[in-house]
C-alpha cells in the first residue's frame, strides 16, 4: 500500500487487502518517525549478528553470537536481546542429530579397559586424547574420516581421510598427530573397541610411541562423547548432507578442522574461546 499510495486511493487498497485505514496510518507514522536510541542500537547489532551468522554458515546460536559480540563491546549485551533480534529476523542455528555406528566390535582382538571413564577434563596438552571414525557421503561414494582430538582445549591433533574404514585409516590419523608433535609418552588415547583400533598393527603403533590405550564400553557412545560431538558439529555446522564429488567433501572437511574449528569457532566448554585462543592463553 505504501509503495502504491500515489497511484491508488488508500481506502480502495485497504478494502482490497482487507486491512483498516487507521491501522495503515498508524503503521506509516511508525515508519516515518525517527528511530529511537534503542532502535539504532538494535540495527547496529542486527548487522553484526548477520555477519557472524553468515561467517558460521548458520551454525551459531544466540549464546555463541552474544559471546562473540561481547568480546568487542564496551558494555555487555544480554543474550536475550540477541535472541530476540535473531528470532525477529528468522535466524536459527542449524540442528540435526544423526548417529551412524561404524564400529565393528565383532572380532577376537583384546580390548583395553575404559581408563578415561568419561573424565573429559585435561590439565595440559597431550594428557588425554579421544579418537573416532565417521563417514561422509558423496555421489562418487563414501569417504571415511578418522580423527584425534586433544581434550585440552578440544584441539584437533590428527586426521586422515580415506576410501576405506580400515586399520590404515586410523593409523594414518595417528601418524598425522605424531607428525604435528601431538601425543607421545604417557598420553591417554581413547577410542571405541572396533577392530581397526584393537588390531595388532595399531596397538603396536600406540605402544611404540608410548600411548596409554583406553576404550569405550561396548555399545556406549557416551564414553567417547567429545569425539562424537565433534563429528556432529562438523556435519551440522559445515558439511553438506551429500556432495557431488569426493574432492569437494575433502576440501570442506579440511577447512572445518584446520581453519574454522580451531581459529573461529567458540566452544562453550572452554568459556566461549576458540581452541587456539584457549591453548595460547595457557
Amino acid at each position: 500500500m505504501y509503495v502504491n499510495r500515489t497511484e491508488f486511493r488508500i481506502d480502495r487498497m485497504a478494502k482490497v487487502l482487507q486491512v483498516s485505514q487507521s491501522g495503515y496510518y498508524k503503521w506509516v507514522r511508525r515508519m516515518e518517525a525517527p528511530l529511537t536510541e534503542k532502535e539504532r542500537e538494535d540495527q547496529i547489532l542486527k548487522d553484526k549478528i548477520f555477519e557472524l551468522f553468515r561467517q558460521s554458515r548458520g551454525s551459531y546460536g544466540s549464546r555463541k553470537i552474544t559471546a562473540q559480540i561481547n568480546k568487542d563491546s564496551e558494555r555487555p549485551i544480554n543474550h536475550k536481546r540477541i535472541e530476540r533480534i535473531m528470532r525477529e529476523n528468522d535466524l536459527f542455528s542449524k540442528t540435526r542429530k544423526k548417529f551412524v555406528c561404524l564400529t565393528d566390535s565383532d572380532h577376537s582382538y583384546p580390548v583395553a579397559e575404559n581408563l578415561l571413564a568419561r573424565d573429559f577434563n585435561a590439565d595440559r596438552p597431550n594428557q588425554k586424547m579421544v579418537s573416532d571414525t565417521t563417514e561422509v557421503s558423496t555421489e562418487e561414494g563414501k569417504l571415511y574420516v578418522a580423527g584425534i582430538l586433544d581434550l585440552y582445549g578440544r584441539m584437533p591433533a590428527g586426521f586422515a581421510i580415506g576410501l576405506h574404514n580400515d586399520r590404515y585409516l586410523v593409523m594414518h590419523a595417528l601418524e598425522d598427530a605424531l607428525t604435528r608433535g601431538c601425543g607421545g609418552k604417557g598420553c591417554l588415547l581413547h577410542s571405541d573397541r572396533g577392530s581397526t583400533y584393537c588390531c595388532d598393527e595399531y596397538q603396536e603403533m600406540l605402544q611404540t610411541n608410548g600411548f596409554v590405550c583406553s576404550m569405550s564400553r561396548k555399545g556406549n557412545c557416551w564414553d567417547n562423547a567429545p569425539m562424537e560431538s565433534f563429528w556432529g558439529k562438523m556435519k551440522t555446522e559445515w558439511l553438506k548432507p551429500r556432495y557431488k564429488t569426493r574432492a569437494e567433501a575433502i576440501r570442506d572437511i579440511y577447512e572445518y578442522v584446520w581453519s574454522f574449528y580451531i581459529y573461529q569457532r567458540p566452544h562453550e566448554s572452554i568459556h566461549f574461546l576458540t581452541p587456539y585462543q584457549y591453548c595460547r592463553a595457557a
